[in-house]
């Protein structure tokens, strides 16, 4: 066996350089691929190890925490919830253990409300969790910020909001939206005052969690919005007029007619697209006077909105642009004319009743 090696490396030796190039690439891809091997067997034990680990104190945790929540009176602890809390409260001093109960709390407090659930939110208190997820809101690492305003969001710990709000302008997008999904759920609308302070851009898909957010509660009081539609934030102003529409807030319409000549063309188009839900009739004769100087989309947009907010009056000023270059134009201004019809006594009607097609009879046939 030994002569054998031998006389295989002895010969690899007198081969061409090539396929002793070859012989040693395999042998490195070979044993890569054993290290490989051991290396993602010990790791399936080790997670496998560790699965069990936590099965084992998710089984206690959960146990600890239905004997604490149905073990006494509804008014004085008892010395064996004292017992589960001091060891809960030891045990959340391990990182892997801290996260474990907080996801057996969190996991309880979502199938259950009322008194038990508020029973588990002040468990979050005297277990000491809530110092550890505010201590983390000062860390330089914004993961780890992230995580902890999320923790408070679910908790619902309102107590940490001024601490919160300082960080509204963090540099992070992670961190500033847990922030807003913080503020919203907790403080509804009082919590969009964050709009005064922001400076950062809010983006569409930020807008629609909080709308998302703001449409799952009832009664809700709207707050004053014409300081937001006058902010330097454009985000803002585009934001605050979706909620203008959504809340049919008709105050703010001196503010949307303000921003017909705002700098940026968008919040321009974004506040004539808000004249029709909110009603705002005074704006027609504004954006009739400086029609000519508005971008096309403007004007695009301008007429969409005399579908609706057409009178009369307008018809000889829409009558004008019937043979417009731009096709969207000519579509609106055939829809306003076929819905006013205006009679010799100066009065309208809205026409209800589609043209009299008349088919021919041959190209049916051919057809």
């Amino acid at each position: 066996m030994l002569e054998l090696l031998q006389n295989s490396i002895e010969a690899l030796n007198n081969s061409h350089p090539i396929i002793q190039l070859c012989v040693y690439m395999s042998l490195l891809f070979t044993a890569i691929i054993l290290l490989l091997v051991i290396y993602l067997k010990n790791l399936r034990d080790r997670l496998r190890i560790k699965g069990r680990i936590e099965a084992t104190y998710k089984k206690k945790y959960e146990s600890d925490l239905i004997e604490y929540l149905y073990g006494g009176d509804d008014k004085n602890i008892t010395e064996e919830q004292q017992k589960i809390v001091h060891y809960l409260k030891k045990s959340a001093e391990n990182r892997l253990k801290r996260k474990l109960i907080i996801a057996t709390f969190l996991k309880l407090k979502n199938e259950i409300s009322g008194e038990t659930a508020d029973a588990i939110q002040n468990l979050y208190y005297q277990t000491g969790l809530i110092n550890s997820a505010t201590s983390k809101l000062k860390s330089k690492k914004w993961d780890s910020v992230a995580r902890a305003i999320k923790e408070l969001t679910l908790f619902e710990i309102k107590e940490a909001h001024d601490e919160i709000i300082q960080l509204i302008n963090h540099p992070k997008k992670e961190v500033r939206n847990e922030i807003q999904k913080y503020l919203v759920k907790l403080f509804r609308f009082d919590g969009l005052k964050f709009l005064n302070v922001l400076e950062n851009p809010l983006s569409e898909w930020d807008q629609i969690q909080l709308l998302e957010i703001l449409n799952k509660f009832n009664n809700l009081e709207v707050p004053d919005m014409n300081n937001w539609l006058r902010s330097t934030n454009n985000s803002v102003i585009s934001f605050t007029l979706k909620l203008a529409k959504i809340y049919n807030q008709f105050s703010v319409k001196d503010e949307v007619m303000d921003l017909f000549n705002h700098p940026n063309i968008e919040i321009r188009i974004e506040a004539i697209n808000a004249v029709v839900p909110l009603g705002i009739y005074e704006a027609v004769a504004i954006l009739k006077e400086d029609y000519f100087t508005r971008s096309l989309d403007e004007q695009i947009a301008f007429f969409k909105m005399m579908e609706e907010m057409a009178m009369p009056d307008d018809i000889p000023f829409i009558r004008e642009h019937i043979e417009h270059e731009n096709f969207f134009i000519r579509i609106s201004v055939m829809k306003t004319m076929n819905l006013i019809t205006v009679d010799d006594d100066n009065t309208f009607k809205v026409n209800t009743t589609l043209p009299d097609f008349t088919l021919d009879n041959d190209l049916i046939i051919a057809s």
